[in-house]
């Protein structure tokens, strides 16, 4: 259960933390090079974007930060578990929200930018980029930190999850202390400190 517990916490925390450099990405990166390039060029290209990420990889990552974060909750509860599972439950309430913000705010737009069609057809190009682009953008800084903060709290949950263990490991006596303890026993003998007393 210990080897299940931490594999479904690294995954959430992993495929976190890739989604939230993914989004930091496109703020940092991606979506101020295309504020530089005409109307055509920037719905091309967003259009292609939104296309090609929906994939295998990206997909298990992104919905990803909030299954495998629900698993790991659901394998640390118990009274033994608690404090990492507060962690958690801060880690996966963060992900919904973070998720959510994508899924009704950001892939709308990215529909309605779908639905404009061929740029070379657009009549109006700057109009369908004035709909879709500072929105866009304002919302995916919205959830790169959200996903930040996510990954966050989780790479805690994970810290403290190995303090648990570690004081676990230490409380509990060892095969070797246990078989210590009962070879000295089976060496003493009658009159010896700490000896039975036979009568």
């Amino acid at each position: 259960m210990t080897a299940a517990r931490l594999a479904a916490l690294v995954a959430a925390t992993l495929a976190t933390g890739l989604i939230a450099g993914l989004f930091y990405g496109y703020a940092n990166s991606v979506m101020p090079a295309l504020n530089q390039t005409d109307d055509r060029t920037m719905i091309d290209v967003m259009q292609k974007i939104n296309v090609v990420i929906i994939n295998p990889v990206f997909m298990i990552g992104f919905i990803g930060t909030v299954g495998f974060s629900i698993l790991a909750a659901a394998l640390h509860l118990g009274k033994d578990q608690r404090t990492t599972l507060i962690w958690i439950g801060v880690g996966l309430a963060i992900n919904i929200i973070a998720f959510a913000v994508t899924s009704g705010l950001n892939v709308p737009l990215n529909d309605q930018l779908a639905a404009a069609g061929d740029p070379s057809q657009i009549a109006d190009l700057a109009k369908v980029r004035a709909d879709f682009e500072s929105t866009w953008v304002r919302w995916n800084i919205v959830r790169a930190v959200l996903h930040t903060l996510a990954f966050l709290v989780l790479s805690g949950a994970l810290f403290v999850s190995g303090i648990q263990q570690g004081k676990a490991s230490a409380a509990a006596p060892g095969p070797q202390a246990a078989q210590g303890q009962f070879a000295g026993q089976q060496g003493q003998f009658p009159g010896q400190p700490g000896a039975p007393t036979y009568r």
